[in-house]
């Protein structure tokens, strides 16, 4: 498999982020082909203060290198750092059909709630789409809600291909296991849009005071407990051993256990989950240079790739002088 994906710095990973994708992202690696991106152009549709998108790219491969990405299994690079990708995006815009793009669900969204897009959003799926034509990436990893970006991907391909002949690969989606529910401190889905999320790496003061401010109902200490509506449980069950889930399931159920005893007992887990990562992100945080290389050597690999691609389209498309 040739494995492409990317992830937008636009702050920092929490545990939604980590348990939907980028945890299953990692057990992926090691594959013909692994290319993870940090998606830096993506995401000037909104950021746009260069001094945060800078430390937000830098953060982006902190976090993911001490959550256990591999650059000997694996090629980490800026988006940004191989050119190829936005002249190919180029070459698919002149060939991208307006209402294909118009159906494209962040434009749509966008557009139903009366809110301004501007070009840079209507045409992200073309961008999306070049950072996975450019590779010949066959396995995309997307959660379910993001089938579609591969379909427009898809699309164009083959739009391509039957103008110009056959030169595009056609990837496939990966459908990424993202059926454990990652609640936020609200109850509702964990996002920053809804400014409820638990960050991965932080420290342990805010985060015990995060866990502590988890909604929960209103039912007595004494009083029996259904931990299947629970949102601290839910996010228990992502940490614990089936053993221990049991265990904790039967003290919500005996009752005599306030919510504050499962929230100590969901910190204490999250604590131990992610204290390697914490410790190989202390260190890499000391040398700056290190990440620095992986990045840059990760876009060397990748633009050799990208080099070779964008030189079959070309001559596809008629910009080279005779056909390679």
């Amino acid at each position: 498999m040739k494995i492409l994906s990317g992830i937008q710095p636009t702050g920092r990973f929490h545990w939604g982020n980590y348990f939907g994708a980028i945890r299953q992202y990692i057990a992926l690696q090691g594959h013909e082909q692994s290319f993870y991106f940090i998606a830096d152009l993506h995401a000037l549709t909104t950021v746009r203060e260069p001094h945060v998108l800078r430390q937000n790219v830098k953060d982006a491969a902190l976090d993911l290198l001490a959550l256990g990405l591999d650059p000997q299994r694996a090629t980490l690079f800026r988006q940004s750092d191989v050119p190829e990708t936005t002249e190919l995006t180029w070459l698919l815009m002149t060939i991208a059909q307006m209402h294909l793009l118009e159906k494209c669900h962040a434009f749509k969204d966008k557009k139903a709630k009366g809110i301004a897009a501007d070009a840079g959003l209507f045409t992200y799926p073309v961008l999306m789409a070049a950072d996975i034509l450019i590779y010949d990436s066959t396995t995309v990893p997307v959660g379910a809600d993001q089938i579609q970006h591969v379909e427009v991907t898809r699309d164009l391909a083959q739009r391509f291909n039957t103008i110009y002949g056959d030169t595009l690969h056609l990837p496939e989606a990966y459908v990424l296991d993202d059926s454990a529910k990652v609640p936020g401190r609200d109850g509702e889905k964990m996002s920053k849009s809804y400014d409820n999320i638990i960050p991965i790496f932080e420290t342990p003061k805010k985060l015990g005071k995060m866990i502590m401010s988890i909604k929960t109902d209103s039912t007595s200490k004494e009083s029996s407990k259904n931990p299947d509506t629970c949102s601290v449980f839910e996010l228990y069950k992502l940490f614990a051993t089936p053993e221990a889930q049991m265990t904790l399931t039967e003290r919500y159920r005996a009752g005599g256990m306030g919510y504050g005893e499962a929230k100590q007992a969901l910190y204490e887990a999250a604590i131990a989950h992610f204290e390697t990562a914490f410790a190989r992100r202390t260190q890499l945080e000391t040398s700056p240079d290190i990440v620095e290389d992986i990045l840059r050597e990760g876009a060397h690999r990748a633009r050799a790739k990208a080099q070779e691609v964008l030189e079959r389209v070309r001559a596809a498309c008629g910009l080279l002088a005779k056909p390679v």
